[in-house]
């Protein structure tokens, strides 16, 4: 059988799969339209995910997927996602207008998934877990940030710079919001993330060990001057606000990232990202030794 016969039989093996499902009330529907209505993880620990890289991040991260949903308008696009679906998962081929009445897009791409995301502690997001030889602690501490894209975008930084862990506190968005699972791009599927009290947290973070650094539109340590090596939590707080008093005051030192000062302040998304890719680079100078270049 040739290449291309034999992509053709893969294509039709996995289009063969998709079960079609006609009414509102179908069980598995309802439980995607509730995911993304309560943007928390359900009793099963299952959450609602949409568009076609998103699921197939999910994939990638090799989450369990209890059911995966395709428009019929989506079909083309399923077809290079279907191959990758474990044949345990549920394929369902659901109506445009039943689709799109259980996802929050107004454009949907026409897939859908429901997801078990992974459980994790707050060692886990010491880097207790971690096989990598002596990692410290780096540690985002979200407390109060209500823009779920901003969110996202902190933790796929949190991701790419090497964190080890994200804390999320009171008033800080649900990672699940459907918005902040796009904007995180899959790192919400494998950066440890533990949800709870800032006093709470920042009580075990003292116990092991980790200093505590907050962050300021204009007044402290600028940035250049900090140092950001060895077991830290970077303390994020929400738009507006900043980080609330009582984090501020519990703060071993308060960071500041310089800027013009006609501009109010930065978005908590860039400047927490900022904060991440300095810690990133002083380790790895650190790493590197005294006589690599910088």
């Amino acid at each position: 059988m040739g290449a291309r016969a034999h992509g053709e039989r893969v294509k039709t093996i996995a289009e063969e799969r998709l079960r079609p499902i006609t009414g509102r009330h179908n069980a598995l529907l309802k439980q995607l339209r509730r995911g993304f209505t309560r943007a928390e993880l359900d009793e099963e620990g299952y959450c609602a995910l949409e568009g076609l890289r998103i699921v197939e991040e999910a994939i990638r991260s090799s989450l369990w997927l209890k059911a995966v949903f395709v428009s019929e308008s989506g079909q083309e696009r399923a077809r290079k996602l279907l191959p990758q679906v474990g044949a345990r998962t549920l394929t369902l081929l659901v109506p445009d207008p039943l689709f799109a009445s259980a996802v929050p897009s107004e454009t949907p791409q026409g897939i859908a998934a429901l997801a078990r995301l992974p459980r994790f502690t707050l060692a886990e997001t010491l880097g207790a877990s971690s096989r990598a030889e002596e990692k410290s602690a780096l540690v985002l501490l979200v407390v109060g940030l209500q823009d779920p894209g901003n969110l996202g975008t902190l933790l796929r930084s949190a991701e790419a710079f090497g964190a080890t862990g994200a804390l999320l506190a009171e008033g800080t968005v649900s990672p699940y919001n459907p918005k902040a699972v796009r904007a995180a791009a899959g790192s919400l599927f494998r950066v440890p993330v533990v949800r709870g009290n800032a006093a709470e947290f920042m009580r075990a973070l003292r116990q092991a060990g980790v200093r505590l650094l907050a962050t300021s539109s204009h007044h402290g340590t600028p940035l250049p001057q900090a140092r950001l090596q060895g077991a830290v939590a970077l303390i994020v707080g929400g738009e507006g606000t900043g980080v609330p008093r009582p984090a501020l005051a519990e703060a071993d030192e308060i960071i500041a990232i310089p800027h013009a000062e006609r501009v109010e302040s930065l978005n908590a998304g860039v400047a927490g990202s900022i904060l991440l890719y300095e810690a990133a680079r002083q380790r790895a100078a650190e790493r590197a030794g005294p006589g690599a270049a910088p």
